[in-house]
């Protein structure tokens, strides 16, 4: 049983690794108190950390990205790839395939499958992103899957043949979102109608907001069906407007994701990451071309900016966990609620991690 801040909630109780039971006080036998009890991490885009890439690392390197993951309050994340051969793509997912199944009855952050960003993008947004890899939709999806995994693609839908490779997607069960694109509302509108319902990293690698064109940015401000995720790192978009996006959209319709890459963990130096060498200072993650390259934040530091910037309790828990799993079709995850999953994390009032659970075992 668990004791903590939990709004009127005062304990759980798990058993068999799902929430059996929500009290409203606590009866004294809380193995935590004085913590803010949460539901886990879920965090859809993520490169790696602690040295390793997901591109590169094998099944055993993806381990300690889920050990140094679980330990930042994640209990669940998509491995992220970024466009590279159909040689390197097919030994990556060779890789996750087995993580997934290493994984299984482990207290590590649970990868639930494979984000491909950027294999049809735009070239003029590419950012970080290798262009040499993007390829042309030629009727095909083309790209390894993983048996029974959660499969999302970041698909920019103004590229020969988006609109008919996001309904392809589509059908084929894949989450679609938009991004890295510079698209126009007419083509956006078509993603849309093809079944994309959400956008990869919101401001970054998009065209922005202006008063007589909408762009990327307003285009997902302004339709109510539409979700984004962002980076809350306070580099990638400052603190002010990172407020302004999260109360235009509304937390219900935001996810926090990290779009960690390998550096992470590591402090400031010099990377060797996805052939280039990328410089990490201050928190900030700088490639050869002057662009940034992913972020060096995790989850709990998303979760520590976004309660510093003035939001509740309720409105980081569904940021970090139950917006991110409805978004991946997850039942029974991203909530504390009777039956299901008891996946937590408990955050002392210093911001720190006082434990996480993954279902129902503490690490």
């Amino acid at each position: 049983m668990l004791g903590g801040a939990l709004g009127s909630v005062g304990s759980i109780s798990v058993h068999d690794g799902r929430i059996s039971s929500i009290e409203s006080e606590s009866d004294g036998k809380a193995d935590f108190v004085g913590c803010d009890v949460f539901p886990g991490f879920i965090d859809v885009h993520n490169h790696g950390a602690v040295g390793v890439d997901v591109n590169s690392a094998d099944a055993a390197a993806l381990m300690r990205v889920a050990t140094f993951l679980a330990s930042n309050g994640v209990v669940a994340w998509m491995p992220t790839l970024v466009p590279d051969s159909q040689e390197n793509y097919k030994r990556a997912i060779d890789a996750i395939t087995e993580l997934m199944l290493m994984q299984a009855g482990k207290p590590v952050a649970q990868a639930l499958g494979v984000h491909y960003e950027g294999v049809y993008a735009s070239h003029p947004m590419c950012g970080a992103l290798r262009s040499q890899y993007f390829r042309e939709w030629n009727g095909a999806i083309g790209l390894p899957k993983i048996d029974s995994g959660v499969h999302l693609m970041t698909v920019a839908p103004e590229v020969p043949g988006g609109i008919e490779l996001i309904e392809g997607l589509v059908a084929d069960g894949w989450v679609v979102s938009i991004g890295h694109t510079k698209a126009d509302a007419t083509a956006l509108d078509k993603a849309f109608a093809a079944g994309a319902r959400h956008i990869t990293h919101f401001f970054n690698a998009m065209t922005g907001i202006h008063h007589r064109d909408l762009g990327v940015a307003g285009w997902g401000l302004a339709n109510e069906l539409i979700t984004f995720d962002i980076i809350a790192d306070g580099i990638h978009v400052a603190p002010e407007m990172l407020r302004l996006a999260i109360e235009a959209k509304g937390p219900q319709r935001v996810s926090l994701i990290s779009d960690s890459v390998a550096p992470t963990g590591l402090g400031d130096g010099v990377f060797d990451l996805w052939g280039e060498d990328v410089s990490v200072e201050n928190g900030r993650t700088q490639n050869q071309r002057g662009s940034i390259a992913g972020s060096v934040c995790t989850m709990l530091d998303a979760a520590r900016m976004v309660r510093a910037i003035g939001f509740g309790h309720a409105e980081v828990a569904a940021m970090t966990s139950a917006n991110p799993a409805r978004l991946l079709g997850l039942s029974g995850r991203g909530k504390i609620a009777v039956g299901n999953q008891a996946d937590l994390v408990g955050l002392l009032t210093s911001g720190e991690i006082a434990f996480t659970m993954i279902r129902g075992e503490i690490i």
